[in-house]
């Protein structure tokens, strides 16, 4: 009886790590030089730790790559230094020896052509100090792009990248610092 439970033990923890792993993003955004970058590239199935490389070409110089502490994301930071398009290839190896490739190409533009012209309805709350306006080239991985909080509804983004969709919420934060939620998302596609 032993010998049959450790049998069907090895068998179920050998199906959960041998599964097909998977890259889910299938783009990455475009940067700008001197403008801080942020992009994430996330897998599911296998099994953890994943293994990330670039398995070929070469990220934008400035641009880090790094596995996430849960290793299920290859997070990708910094400031671009130069212009250019990067094409590469970004590898994860699940425990179990499966793996998933998926090709990727950014632009890194010089200078910023466009603006991102954002408005929203005031606050109806008293004691509201202003605003956070947050980016995110997914809908779903948020960054603050305000250094202060904002005093108006009004917000002009100028570090957009010709070639990329971006969404966009605002919140409020009152006297207190507390922070509302945030507003629904807006898709903005910049040509």
């Amino acid at each position: 009886m032993r010998s049959l439970l450790f049998s069907l033990l090895l068998l179920l923890l050998g199906a959960r790590c041998f599964g097909a792993i998977e890259i889910t993003t299938t783009t990455l955004p475009n940067g700008t030089v001197g403008t801080a970058y942020s992009a994430v590239v996330k897998a599911s199935g296998g099994c953890t730790p994943y293994k990330w490389v670039i398995s070929s070409g070469a990220i934008p110089p400035g641009i880090t790559a790094k596995a996430s502490s849960t290793t299920t994301s290859l997070n990708f930071r910094g400031t671009p230094t130069r212009a250019g398009t990067y094409s590469f290839t970004v590898r994860v190896t699940g425990c179990g020896g499966g793996a998933s490739h998926v090709a990727y190409k950014v632009v890194i533009q010089k200078t910023a052509n466009h603006v991102v012209d954002l408005s929203w309805k005031a606050s109806t709350s008293s004691d509201i100090a202003g605003y956070n306006v947050y980016r995110s080239p997914d809908g779903a991985t948020w960054r603050k792009i305000n250094a202060s909080l904002i005093a108006s509804t009004l917000y002009l983004d100028s570090t957009v990248s010709n070639g990329s969709t971006y969404y966009y919420a605002a919140t409020a934060v009152d006297i207190y610092r507390h922070e509302s939620r945030k507003t629904a998302a807006v898709k903005v596609i910049v040509p």
